[in-house]
């Protein structure tokens, strides 16, 4: 008897949404709260302030992260719920104009009209809503909204970045401290960029660059305004 072996492909599409919400969290952990730092001590601020300032980072940017998150994935959410009511009441009232629009849809990726019409037939009597909010809305189940997860994977990853600065602010001597932050802050922002895109399977070099390209500049910029309203008080 000859088994048939199951051909499975490790995709890592399925990895978009937490992804996503992780580098991002990460990221603005990171330049954040080296940047705050960096631009208080520009300014001319004490070693336990620039602590008590990277504390506050991290707590106000893991709660805007979170709420942001939340609101922004939950919107998503409702859109796609109404389009998906809207998609049922129009299969309820109509639901051969909606086989002819499903399979209109297979005709138009290259199946010969018989075809598409048995493909439309079949998958309708197996679940149509799922047809049509696949081929038609393109809602899929593996990416749909997700609000609360979403705003906790942000949280959750913007306090790790932001607690690797804060920990170097906390360890570093006073009189290298700016150094260390920013130097350190490059290094991790190279490594969390280098992370994703091999979880993602883009290439690790570009990602790299161009993360700590922008943390840089971020840095500097918040550095320069530090340092001008420091000396301007």
């Amino acid at each position: 008897m000859t088994s048939i072996r199951r051909h499975v492909e490790g995709h890592r599409t399925d990895r978009i949404g937490w992804l996503r919400a992780a580098v991002l969290g990460a990221n603005d952990g990171i330049v954040s709260t080296a940047s705050l730092v960096a631009g208080v001590a520009a300014a001319g601020a004490s070693h336990a302030s620039l602590v008590v300032t990277g504390v506050a980072g991290l707590v106000a940017g893991a709660m805007s992260m979170a709420a942001g998150e939340y609101v922004s994935v939950h919107s998503q959410a409702d859109t796609e719920k109404a389009d998906l009511s809207r998609e049922q009441a129009e299969l309820e009232k109509d639901p051969a104009a909606e086989l002819r629009e499903l399979t209109g849809i297979y005709v138009a990726r290259g199946l010969e009209q018989g075809l598409a019409l048995q493909v439309a037939q079949q998958l309708s009597a197996h679940d149509p809503l799922a047809a049509h909010a696949r081929d038609e809305l393109g809602i899929s189940a593996s990416f749909t909204a997700k609000p609360v997860q979403a705003a906790l994977a942000s949280a959750a990853s913007f306090a790790v970045g932001a607690a690797l600065p804060l920990a170097v602010t906390a360890l570093a001597p006073a009189p290298r401290l700016m150094a260390w932050v920013v130097g350190t802050a490059l290094l991790f922002l190279a490594g969390l960029g280098a992370v994703a895109a091999r979880a993602g399977g883009a290439k690790v070099a570009p990602a790299a660059v161009r993360v700590t390209f922008w943390g840089a500049l971020a840095m500097a910029a918040t550095a320069a305004a530090g340092a001008l309203f420091g000396a301007a008080g």
